[in-house]
Parts: C-alpha cells; structure tokens; sequence
C-alpha cells in the first residue's frame, strides 16, 4: 500500500491505496464519492471524467498514485454551497439528460472545455465533447446547455 494525498473538492485526504488502483476507484470507493461513473473502464466513453488542476481527465485511466498532492474537482464540487453550477442549471433548463449516468462526466468536461477557451463555434463543442458519450441521445440538449453557458459567459 502507498499512502498519497488528494485534494478532492477543496478537502485534503491522506489515503492508502495500492499502486494499481485507479482515481476512479479511490475517489469511489475510498472516499465515497459516487458521483463519478465508472462506465467502460477503458477510457472511451467519458463518464469518469473528473478536473485534476483545472484540467479535465479520465479517472478510469489514471492512477491515483500519479494524482499525488493533486487537486481534484468531481461533480460533487462543482456547485457552490446553496447554488448549482451555471452548467448544472442549463442541463436541468435544457433537458441535458435521460438516464443521468453520463451527466456528471458531462458537465465536468464541459467545465473544463469552457475555461480552455477553445471551443468557439457549436461545432467545435461538439467536436471538444465528442470523448463524452450519452447513449441516450441526449447530445443535443447537451450541446444547447453548453452553448447557453458559453454564449452568456456564465463559466468564467
């Protein structure tokens, strides 16, 4: 067992892991923190999703030994304390989701993808989001949720 510390939504943990033992898991099942999805286990479908210094990556492909002293964001500390995040709230307005299980992953990436900067066409969303899938077909709505945020610049 290594012993790493996290920084998971702005609280500090020290936890034991083993050297194999990806994010997901240790944001799962150490720390309790469900919200993450463990859905392909293979880093194609995106539900991981998690921030690790603002950056958006795949928790399922990461281990958590290379997260040490990290700072890590997952859908459960998106939101401010009494508030949803813009994103959140646009999902909810735009019907963003069916089932909900890509959700979290969803609006994590689109949080990052935002804060980059690079997206500045609907295609170019699309195409930046393109590594989180709904299987669904809730991508439109999605899409329309972003956008809504991007276009009133609700993400800064």
């Amino acid at each position: 067992m290594i012993g790493i510390s996290l920084n998971v939504n702005q609280h500090q943990y020290h936890i034991q892991v083993s050297p194999w033992v990806s994010l997901l898991d240790a944001l799962r099942d150490h720390l309790k923190l469900t919200g993450t999805k463990k859905g392909c286990d293979h880093g194609q479908c995106g539900a991981c999703t998690v921030l690790c210094d603002d950056r958006r990556i795949l928790s399922c492909l990461t281990l958590a030994v290379m997260k040490n002293g990290a700072n890590i964001t997952t859908i459960e500390g998106i939101s401010g304390e009494n508030e949803l995040h813009p994103l959140q709230q646009s999902f909810i307005d735009h019907d963003a989701f069916q089932c909900g299980y890509c959700t979290p992953g969803q609006i994590c990436s689109a949080v990052s993808l935002l804060k980059e900067g690079k997206a500045k066409t609907r295609e170019e969303v699309k195409e930046l989001m393109s590594g989180n899938l709904c299987r669904c077909g809730a991508n439109m709505g999605i899409i329309d949720a972003i956008m809504e945020v991007k276009e009133r610049g609700l993400y800064e």
